[in-house]
């Protein structure tokens, strides 16, 4: 069975644009649907090449559904292939979308990498993602870009809103709940991984999660009253910090 690259390698229909080192990236996370009734949603089409592609690569059983702003791109659509026409910053047309496509395994959204359509399509269409599927998002580093609307650490950028998202899958490891309170994110997101320009979002239905323990204890535990009573120890505390401890201090000894 070829891979993805080599499907790529030999390709000689509609134009295909990829950076090359994406292809170790969806081969990690795609190769466990082959071969499956796969569902499938790709934001962004252009020359179509790459919907031949997934084709040969997910087989006959694939659903491939695909979005585009150009009305040509519909002259793409075939049997198992569904193309819609419209702007993926459009929340009108986002909307209908969700209702006119069955839930799907994989989104993968290349459409045209601004951060404002990054960022709605994420809004509007996360939760159209199958329990265990894949949202992934590629060429972000456009984030970097004045031309794509955004700029290396501005607030707007999808790679500083994905940052957010971290935060927002640990909320219930953060103390004060104000801060950062429990939503669908926190409950719906099991890992966020960034590679360069593609991050990928992995949904799972989740619990708060809890530590347990099996076996039995071998050595004491090491607490704070331990080290207050070795006096060695206390000295290269006091050497390293200082007789007041600050903040760091205290993170280290943990």
């Amino acid at each position: 069975m070829s891979t993805l690259k080599e499907i790529f390698e030999s390709h000689s229909g509609r134009l295909i644009h990829k950076w090359d080192h994406y292809f170790e990236v969806y081969e990690r996370y795609f190769a466990a649907y082959r071969g499956k009734p796969v569902n499938i949603l790709e934001i962004g089409i252009s020359h179509g090449g790459s919907l031949q592609m997934w084709r040969k690569y997910f087989g006959e059983q694939a659903n491939i559904f695909a979005v585009d702003i150009n009305p040509e791109c519909k002259k793409f659509e075939e049997e198992k292939t569904k193309i819609f026409i419209g702007s993926q910053e459009d929340p009108v047309f986002l909307t209908q979308l969700k209702n006119d496509i069955p839930p799907v395994d994989i989104l993968l959204d290349d459409g045209g990498h601004t951060m404002n359509q990054q960022v709605v399509t994420f809004q509007y269409l996360f939760d159209s993602v199958k329990d265990g599927g894949i949202y992934m998002v590629e060429d972000t580093h456009t984030s970097c870009w004045y031309a794509f609307h955004s700029g290396y650490k501005k607030k707007n950028s999808f790679i500083e809103f994905s940052k957010d998202l971290v935060d927002q899958m640990h909320a219930w490891h953060i103390n004060d709940e104000k801060i950062v309170p429990v939503n669908t994110i926190t409950q719906n997101i099991t890992g966020i991984s960034f590679y360069d320009s593609i991050v990928v979002f992995e949904k799972k239905k989740r619990e708060e999660p809890f530590h347990t323990r099996r076996g039995d204890s071998t050595i004491t535990e090491y607490t704070d009253t331990t080290l207050k009573k070795d006096s060695f120890l206390r000295q290269v505390r006091n050497k390293l910090f200082g007789k007041k401890e600050d903040s760091f201090s205290k993170q280290f000894r943990r």
